[in-house]
């Protein structure tokens, strides 16, 4: 295939990659995505996922958060995939610099990767609201209803950026600084429909932009590599 050649002789020419992934990367995992016809906005509940993922959605029916929370957004069983896989080791080669990802999982730090940026955040991460105590996902998978803190009583809430807050200011300028200093960005598994996240690969000022993903994005246009198919039965088919 002409176009994995020309994929594994960028990789083999540069020397700062940058990974920008969306939720592609996981569903490979058996993680289900928002968006795809088997996806959580696919399926019934009382609300669309949208509304309970909302921050003012958590602040007024916190309880019913929780439940969706616990119900579609976790998922401990997940393990990496082959894309997870290449890209550490893409990193410890010295080729990948970053993974910039919208993902919530952890599957990259549990591949191996070390510089990964979670523009949204994390379901492994949970803090008190009042006193700033860390729980990990266990705490919330063995609680029920509303988590609240074992030591001061305050409401637990999820590491995960929900909608109407914004994105880390210190995360967007890592992946900013690392973006605009690559030589290659590879772009997976997102739709690039989610801003300001899809926004970031403006930054990007080399001539080695490739989009892997099984169907179009609004990108496809402005890449130098345009890649339809599975990130990690491609990915898998790169040597380091």
């Amino acid at each position: 295939m002409k176009e994995i050649e020309k994929l594994q002789e960028w990789i083999d020419e540069s020397n700062y990659i940058v990974f920008f992934g969306g939720a592609g990367v996981s569903t490979e995992s058996g993680i289900p995505d928002f968006r795809s016809v088997d996806g959580l906005y696919n399926q019934k509940y009382d609300y669309p996922p949208e509304t309970i993922l909302s921050h003012t959605f958590y602040r007024a029916r916190t309880a019913e958060f929780y439940r969706f929370y616990r119900d579609k957004l976790i998922c401990t069983t997940a393990k990496p995939n082959k894309a997870h896989l290449k890209l550490a080791e893409l990193e410890e080669k010295g080729k990948l610099k970053a993974v910039v990802t919208q993902n919530i999982d952890g599957l990259h730090q549990a591949a191996g990767s070390k510089e990964v940026l979670e523009l949204h955040g994390s379901t492994l991460r949970n803090y008190c609201e009042h006193c700033h105590k860390f729980f990990d996902i266990n705490y919330i998978i063995e609680t029920e209803g509303v988590p609240k803190c074992d030591e001061c009583g305050g409401p637990v809430k999820p590491d995960v950026v929900l909608y109407e807050e914004g994105l880390d200011n210190s995360i967007m300028s890592r992946s900013i600084d690392h973006i605009s200093k690559a030589d290659m960005l590879i772009i997976g598994g997102t739709s690039l429909a989610v801003y300001p996240a899809a926004g970031l690969i403006n930054y990007y000022r080399g001539n080695k932009l490739v989009l892997i993903n099984k169907s179009s994005t609004p990108m496809d246009k402005k890449a130098d590599l345009v890649i339809n198919g599975s990130i990690g039965e491609v990915l898998g088919q790169i040597s380091c």
